[in-house]
């Protein structure tokens, strides 16, 4: 109707799901990523997690931990649950897709006994949005380009075609163990072009600007203080 629009300039956009029961996590899900990182694919998914508190909005600043020295960038395609369910099989539990940036810290992550639990889940390391696109909306969500760019220089661009477990399956495999709820968060992995594995390694550093954009889904964009 037009009766209820306010300026964007007027408005400050929070993560489009701030209090989640569970923030989920996939590892080498691209086969671009594993490719950079001379991995094997995996054979199931591997899962991991972050604390909701890691969750901030898509223009809000990520902040780099006095503890880390390796702060890393990871556009992910974000699923959000709308029904729950346990040994789930079908699309139809999803309720649409938002863009998600898995922030890590690399020392951590890879070293200092490999916490990938804490050096995921930093305060501000899970900007979330801009809004949550519907399943319906999305012609098909295992083909949307998917970008992160640091000040402007494109760091990551590929495909979500290039995922190795789609939706579907991480659903599957999840719900066998736990049962989803509705504002459960999936992150699904990350394709290829993240810094640690650069030559040389390239980490974030206050005053960087990080865009993450997915296909149909649109940007976030942080800056790192």
């Amino acid at each position: 109707s037009g009766r209820h629009r306010v300026p964007r300039g007027a408005t400050h956009l929070l993560a489009p799901v701030g209090d989640p029961e569970k923030l989920i996590c996939v590892g080498l899900n691209y086969r671009d990523h594993c490719a950079e990182q001379d991995a094997r694919p995996p054979r199931q998914p591997l899962i991991f997690s972050k604390f909701p508190s890691a969750i901030t909005g898509p223009f809000d600043d990520i902040v780099l931990p006095r503890d880390s020295a390796e702060v890393d960038w990871e556009v992910e395609l974000a699923a959000v649950i709308g029904k729950r369910g346990r040994h789930i099989v079908a699309l139809e539990h999803v309720v649409g897709f938002t863009v998600a940036n898995d922030v890590s810290a690399r020392d951590w992550q890879t070293r200092n006994g490999r916490q990938w639990l804490l050096g995921k889940t930093f305060d501000t390391f899970c900007p979330l949005g801009p809004v949550i696109v519907t399943r319906e909306a999305v012609p098909d969500a295992h083909n949307l380009w998917i970008r992160c760019s640091v000040n402007g220089r494109r760091m990551q661009d590929s495909s979500t075609r290039h995922l190795i477990f789609g939706v579907p399956a991480l659903i599957a495999w999840v719900s066998r163990f736990v049962t989803l709820a509705p504002g459960d968060i999936l992150l699904t992995g990350t394709p290829a072009g993240v810094g640690v594995f650069r030559k040389p390694p390239v980490f974030l550093k206050p005053g960087d600007e990080v865009q993450c954009e997915i296909e149909e889904l649109g940007a976030i964009c942080n800056r790192v203080v």
